[in-house]
């Protein structure tokens, strides 16, 4: 796939065996981030000789990723320099968010990352095979749409899924060991890039949502509870493709039950155990905990699941140093009570250098952060840019 793990944004030379293929990363990274630049102004920025930069543009311009934008407007002694920047119409991207059980949702993204066109369609039940077959028939269908050569395709899907874009398992797709980036790949004829949908929720906030890369956890909670991490700058994995797991820790247990919590007894999870964060976390468990309630008891209810929150992200926060938690789920759950309680927890059991200084906010992207960060996959994978 793309390699995935390693540092997402070069940031230095290298040595020469290795050099062009990371230069060129370095060159289209700055150029993605930056905008039109002149090539003195690249040449700085990444270290790099003017030669090797003005080499490296020519490749990119020859490639057609890369145009010449007019000159510098305001006045500077001596001849205007030439603005290089990204083409606009260079490439579009497919991208697709399997996060919700019903429908698949995929879009066509320009450059920037905007939607150009949306499309949803239906899984009706269907699984394992068939559910392959929907999928495929909405990114051809999305590919059809393009109007600017496709870059990529990116999916984001739930379950464990390693680098290869192999899904070892998503059981709520009935997928078990499928090779679904190569399967695509090849219908579609296309590069195709397949991740987990909380380390592609992850991508798109470090990329485009404007959060740093060096202690990011993006939590992302639907139907389950995910988590996707950035630290130091690279998407981490962990042993087994299984980092973030977070929704499968235990939240409530036995002695939980006979101290009276205000959870009752430990729920039985989807994975077969019971008291999991997924038990108190998920969409539809907030939904029926506060159905029926008036807003000083919904409050209090969701603030008791964000204080319960705070206690399992608290270790987590302190081993890993985080900077800044994001959470992506409905705002009318996750934004007050919830989010407050679970702010204030982490910092009441983590030392005053962690948790004063950590972030714990809503997501800047709204609905189309998965969309986003499936895009990301392309744009890392296809021209090492995040």
């Amino acid at each position: 796939m793309n390699g995935i793990g390693r540092r997402l944004r070069p940031v230095a030379k290298v040595l020469p065996e290795d050099g062009r293929a990371h230069n060129r990363s370095l060159t289209l990274q700055q150029l993605f981030h930056a905008g039109p630049v002149s090539r003195a102004d690249l040449a700085r920025t990444t270290g790099l000789t003017r030669v090797t930069i003005s080499d490296l543009v020519a490749s990119l311009m020859s490639e057609g990723l890369v145009a010449e934008m007019g000159v510098r407007s305001e006045g500077r002694v001596g001849k205007p320099a030439t603005l290089v920047g990204i083409r606009p119409d260079a490439f579009e991207i497919v991208a697709v968010d399997l996060t919700d059980d019903a429908s698949m949702h995929g879009a066509v993204l320009d450059v920037s990352g905007a939607v150009v066109h949306r499309r949803s369609t239906a899984l009706g039940g269907r699984t394992g095979d068939d559910a392959v077959d929907v999928l495929l028939d909405l990114c051809r269908e999305l590919v059809a749409l393009a109007t600017c050569p496709v870059l990529g395709v990116g999916v984001g899907s739930p379950g464990v899924i390693d680098a290869d874009g192999t899904v070892v398992e998503a059981p709520n797709r009935g997928w078990y060991d499928v090779p679904l980036a190569k399967q695509l790949s090849a219908a579609l004829d296309l590069p195709v890039h397949v991740a987990n949908d909380a380390n592609v929720a992850v991508l798109g906030e470090y990329t485009y949502g404007g959060a740093s890369g060096s202690g990011l956890l993006v939590l992302t909670v639907g139907q389950g509870v995910g988590a996707g991490i950035v630290l130091d700058g690279a998407l981490v994995q962990g042993h087994g493709h299984a980092a973030g797991e977070i929704g499968h820790v235990t939240a409530v247990d036995e002695r939980d039950d006979a101290e009276g919590t205000p959870f009752g007894s430990a729920e039985l999870c989807a994975c077969g155990r019971r008291g999991c964060l997924e038990t108190l976390l998920s969409v539809p468990a907030l939904r029926r905990r506060v159905a029926g309630l008036d807003r000083s008891a919904a409050d209090a209810a969701l603030a008791a699941v964000g204080r319960r929150l705070g206690i399992v992200l608290a270790p987590v926060a302190s081993a890993l140093n985080l900077f800044e938690v994001v959470l992506v789920g409905p705002p009318d759950l996750l934004d007050g009570p919830l989010r407050d309680a679970a702010l204030r927890t982490i910092q009441e059991r983590t030392m005053p250098v962690i948790g004063s200084e950590l972030r714990l906010r809503m997501t800047a992207l709204g609905e189309d952060g998965a969309l986003s960060g499936a895009a990301v996959l392309v744009l890392s994978g296809q021209l090492g840019v995040s």
